[in-house]
């Protein structure tokens, strides 16, 4: 049997494959910070755009769909985790066009949402 961090890594995994068929570039994986992480970096090259993704799974939808699992709070550590990626990086936010994105996976369904939210802090 799987632990959670073993399940987790398979489904970023998943959803990194799904994003490269896409024609995103991987830039980074399991990024951490603090008390945040970063599931994938990637980059859409063609249109310049740095995109932070979050990966949620749920085997089954008795806790709810996996894209409900994405909260306030959830975005909010998420663009806290951005800005220190930006800032190692030296990318500047307002030179560099960025997004947040959800790949959510339940059961076997894929569903890539773009532009999920909104930068805040």
């Amino acid at each position: 049997m799987q632990n959670k961090r073993q399940v987790g890594s398979e489904k970023e995994e998943i959803a990194a494959e799904f994003l490269k068929a896409k024609g995103l570039r991987i830039l980074s994986r399991n990024y951490k910070v603090r008390q945040a992480e970063l599931d994938i970096v990637a980059s859409d090259d063609e249109s310049r755009i740095l995109i932070f993704v979050e990966v949620k799974y749920r085997a089954t939808s008795g806790r709810g769909i996996s894209l409900e699992a994405v909260t306030p709070a959830k975005q909010k550590k998420i663009c806290q985790a951005a800005l220190f990626y930006m800032n190692q990086f030296r990318i500047n936010p307002e030179t560099v066009n960025i997004r947040f994105d959800v790949v959510g996976i339940d059961g076997e369904k894929i569903t890539h949402i773009e532009n999920a939210f909104m930068f805040s802090i």
